[in-house]
């Protein structure tokens, strides 16, 4: 293991470095300030806003919800996350561009909200699953098979 993470962690410093010594070469002063300011906001919006946010909510369903069903809500919320994050800026953009050259004609709130109601159903149904498969005794509540019988020497 150690032999294959000395050559990788050589290769990704170089990799940073060559992406330094490119910003520093090839973008202008100005564009490099932007660029600062908008990583500075990147990191107060995620230190200061979202993470609080999904402590909160990670500290409320563990108060609220069993631990079976908690982890399907915590994958549908994450997926739902998720694919919010992509499609905020399509919905923002949404009717920015003439309508010859844009990509953007769907409804993507509609859209996003049809995507989040499969995740959730998708979801539900796993956890239906889950426990229809623990009440016919084919998995114990920690997940883990029933004991096996044959195996037995007595």
């Amino acid at each position: 293991m150690m032999r294959l993470r000395l050559p990788l962690g050589i290769a990704g410093i170089l990799l940073g470095l060559f992406g330094v010594f490119r910003l520093l070469t090839q973008v202008p002063p100005s564009a490099l300030v932007v660029l600062a300011l908008w990583l500075v906001g990147a990191l107060v919006i995620h230190d200061g806003i979202l993470s609080p946010i999904v402590a909160g909510v990670g500290w409320a369903i563990a108060c609220v919800v069993p631990p079976r069903a908690r982890r399907y809500l915590q994958g549908a919320l994450i997926m739902s996350a998720l694919v919010t994050v992509i499609a905020l800026p399509m919905i923002y953009r949404q009717g920015s561009q003439p309508r010859s050259k844009s990509l953007l004609l769907q409804d993507f709130g509609l859209n996003l909200t049809l995507l989040i109601g499969i995740i959730a159903a998708l979801s539900l149904l796993a956890y239906a699953a889950r426990v229809a498969r623990e009440q016919s005794g084919r998995l114990r509540a920690d997940g883990a098979p029933p004991p096996d019988d044959s195996s037995s020497t007595t």
